[in-house]
């Protein structure tokens, strides 16, 4: 399996854009393709011994720039308040026709506009972390300046690693809020689950392999009976047995309404993020 991409560029790599470069990496893209830079020479460094064209921005004052020169695609891997400071740097040296895609979090496709050269499109993009390992869920939204090409070329990035979904600009952030902070939700399950099974008088490894065993088999069969949920759910469940007694006490925490509050919470900080 191979991926081919125009030349692309990955500014300020960190873990979410290293998760997205792993995923191309693993799907085929020619490392030759790609340069990329860093906060500091060690990650640069490391990078590197992949075999990668890495630069650190805090050792080059010029590693930004240079590696958006002759770039089809440029990702903006940097934080929310990172942005606007890194599309003023690089903006002479976008080409008409680049699409710059962002992964962060809150930053409009609006706000990054005002920011570059009249010709550049604009995409913003929010992958999950799985995205690494081939199982990522990827929301994307064109901007005003990006045609259906722009928006496909940008979803290349993703779709070689998972799942892409093509949403309006003012639903990615409710987006975000269900797959792109849904890995902590079954993350902070997992470490209660096991941290409950522990207090049973189970050893970590003992309560690791049962949490985490049952986690994986249950989503391979979710995915491989074509079942909805609540139907394996249902068949699990015996009438007056143990896992209804237990089923029942977890309904009692009232899990959709806690998700949505959780969710709530996360879109009101995108858009908080949104206005620095």
């Amino acid at each position: 399996m191979t991926i081919e991409l125009p030349r692309t560029a990955l500014l300020g790599v960190g873990s979410m854009s290293g998760a997205v470069l792993d995923g191309l990496l693993a799907a085929g893209l020619d490392p030759a393709t790609v340069v990329l830079t860093t906060k500091s020479e060690a990650s640069a460094a490391a990078h590197r011994e992949r075999g990668l064209d890495a630069h650190a921005s805090d050792t080059d004052a010029d590693a930004n720039r240079a590696a958006v020169r002759g770039a089809g695609i440029v990702v903006l891997g940097v934080k929310p308040f990172g942005v606007g400071d890194l599309l003023d740097e690089v903006a002479p040296d976008l080409a008409p026709g680049t699409v710059v895609v962002s992964v962060a979090v809150g930053v409009t496709t609006a706000a990054m506009q005002a920011r570059v050269p009249d010709g550049v499109r604009v995409v913003r993009a929010l992958p999950n972390t799985p995205i690494g390992v081939g199982h990522g869920v990827t929301g994307v939204s064109g901007g005003t300046s990006a045609d259906a090409d722009a928006v496909a070329l940008a979803s290349r990035l993703f779709d070689v690693s998972g799942s892409v979904i093509e949403v309006p600009e003012d639903r990615l952030d409710a987006l975000s809020a269900v797959s792109g902070s849904g890995p902590a939700y079954v993350f902070l399950l997992i470490e209660e689950w096991q941290r409950a099974a522990e207090s049973l008088g189970f050893t970590h490894d003992q309560a690791e392999t049962m949490v985490q065993g049952t986690v994986r088999g249950a989503v391979e069969l979710l995915e491989r009976s074509g079942r909805e949920p609540s139907d394996l759910r249902r068949a699990v469940t015996s009438p007056k047995g143990t896992t209804e007694r237990a089923v029942a006490v977890l309904q009692q925490a009232d899990l959709a309404d806690t998700l949505r509050r959780a969710a709530d919470a996360a879109i009101a900080r995108a858009e908080e993020l949104s206005e620095l």
